[in-house]
Parts: structure tokens; sequence; C-alpha cells
């Protein structure tokens, strides 16, 4: 099609788009009559499509450029009008985070069985033999100094609980991280990563046990343990879908398919935040203190069930 006439059966649409945001510069869509804003829509990818034609057939660069950027500017208004501020983080966390999980949940129940599967192997090598601690990284002092002298090491965080609840929160943060990051090695820097620490901790948690305070060091994990560890499986599914993209893309380019598992990765690691912060609060100032552990207990129990019916059922509409 020739060029005039192009714009000829056209900038009539073009215009009555630069009326329509011309209304929105200083109101939001909700000012805007509810046909309106269907006609903006409308228009709006009409005008997206006319740029596409322009791109493809047209040399004329000021065409380009005008169509470009009132598609530009028309796409702004639309996707952000009505989506800032409180109102923005209020639908990431009611809305999207949930989704998100439950729409990439077999990454996380992966993350999960190799947990399952090194705590276990972790806890039974070294509960039939101390030595085998030392393949699941547990320095030989440790058991020396700490073990084996029965030290409640973890009773120390009751003394400076602002501190430390910083420097928790700080780490939990840190394992998280690593937990995504290194599933860019095609995945398998996540599951040794999750491998490794779960066995270093069930390894740990074995010694105690065959030293006769395991109860104790259980009893101190419980409050904070079911969210923390749940945002690990979280950051470390997240990592696997990264490199699940890179290893099997399927039908769309490695490009396309790690922008859009990076996508959803990303939404995964900003809903942990807040909760390795609750974490870290709880690890911090209460599953230190001297109370009973009942209580303990009983704050696992009412996390579990609190988080986990939020990211099961939030952002059902």
């Amino acid at each position: 099609m020739p060029v005039d006439r192009f714009i000829t059966e056209r900038k009539n649409n073009w215009q009555r788009l630069e009326d329509l945001l011309a209304l929105l510069r200083h109101a939001s869509l909700r000012r805007l009559r509810r046909e309106e804003v269907r006609e903006l829509g409308r228009i709006y990818r009409r005008t997206s499509s006319d740029l596409a034609i322009a791109r493809a057939e047209s040399r004329d660069p000021r065409l380009v450029n005008y169509l470009n950027s009132l598609v530009i500017r028309a796409h702004g208004r639309i996707y952000t009008a009505d989506a800032q501020g409180g109102r923005r983080i209020r639908r990431f966390f009611t809305h999207d985070f949930p989704q998100t999980f439950r729409s990439t949940w077999r990454y996380t129940a992966i993350a999960f069985s190799v947990f399952m599967l090194f705590g276990l192997i972790g806890f039974l090598g070294t509960h039939y033999d101390p030595e085998f601690s030392e393949l699941m990284g547990v320095p030989p002092v440790l058991r020396e100094r700490v073990i084996d002298t029965r030290t409640h090491w973890w009773e120390e965080l009751n003394e400076a609980n602002q501190v430390y609840a910083t420097g928790i929160f700080t780490h939990n943060l840190k394992v998280a991280f690593y937990a995504f990051a290194l599933g860019a090695l095609v995945g398998v820097g996540t599951l040794y990563y999750m491998a490794f620490n779960t066995a270093n901790i069930s390894s740990v948690l074995a010694l105690t046990f065959r030293a006769g305070f395991g109860r104790d060091l259980l009893t101190f994990m419980a409050g904070h343990g079911v969210i923390e560890l749940s945002c690990i499986f979280i950051a470390g599914g997240a990592g696997l879908m990264i490199g699940s993209a890179i290893l099997m893309p399927g039908d769309l380019s490695r490009a396309d398919a790690l922008k859009q598992c990076g996508l959803r990765a990303i939404l995964l690691m900003l809903g942990i935040a807040p909760l390795l912060v609750l974490a870290g609060i709880i690890e911090g100032f209460i599953s230190p203190a001297p109370i009973s552990p009942a209580i303990k207990f009983g704050i696992a129990a009412i996390t579990g069930v609190a988080l986990y019916s939020y990211l099961l059922l939030a952002g059902r509409d």
C-alpha cells in the first residue's frame, strides 16, 4: 500500500488516540467513561499493528518514529495509570505472587524433594557414624568443642536480639539468593547448593541428637523454620526454573524462554523477601527466648497454616 494512502486511511484513528491520551494527562483511566476505555484499548491495538506495518513496509522514518512514540505513550498510560504506588504493591501480594507460586509449584516441589532426600542422607549417615558429618561439611572442631560439650550456641542470640535479627535476615536472604542465582548454571548449581546446605544442617542436627540435646535444637528451629525453609524451597524452585529455560526452552527461543521464566522467578524472589524478614524477626526474638517449647511449636503450626493458606488461596478470582 502506498504511504499516502496508508496515512489517509488510518490518521483518524491516530488522532483519536492522541485525543484520548490528552484526556489522561491530568486524570486516570477511572475518569474515562467505559466506552472511552474500550475505545482506547481498541485503537491502541490497531495503532500497534499500524506501527508493525510501517516498520515492515514504509521507508518513511518520520512515520515510524511518530507511531512508535504514540504507541509508547499509550502503553504507558494504559498499563501504569492505575497500577502505581500502594495499589500496585497490594496487587502484587494479593494476586501476582501467590498466583505465580501456584503456576510454578512443580519447581518448588523438586527443590523440596532435594531437601528431603539429602536431609535424610545427612541425618541418617551422621546418626550412624559421626565422622560421616565431615563429608557433609561439618568441621571436626565443631564436634569436639561444641557438640561433645553440649553447648547451646543458639542461646547467645537472646543476648542481642536486634543485632542478631538483622544478621539472621541478611544470612537468610543470602542463602535464598544463592539458591536462585546458581540456577543460571543450568540448574545444577541450585541443586548442589541446596543439597550441600541441607546435608550440612541435618548432620549437625544428628550430632546433637547423638549428644543428647537434639530436641533443644529442634525446638529452637521450629518457630522460624516453616517460613524460612518454605522461602528456601521457593527460591530453589525459581533457580531451577531458570535452569530449565536454558536446557529445555521448548517451542520458544532460549532468549524468550529465559525472559518468560526470569520474570516469574523474579516475582517469586520479591514475594519471599518480606517473608524472610518475618522469619528473621522470629529467629532473633522468639526462637532463642526461654519460653515453653509448646509456644514455639504452636507458632510453627500457625505460621505454616497461614503461609500456605495464603499461597494456595489468595488471588483466586
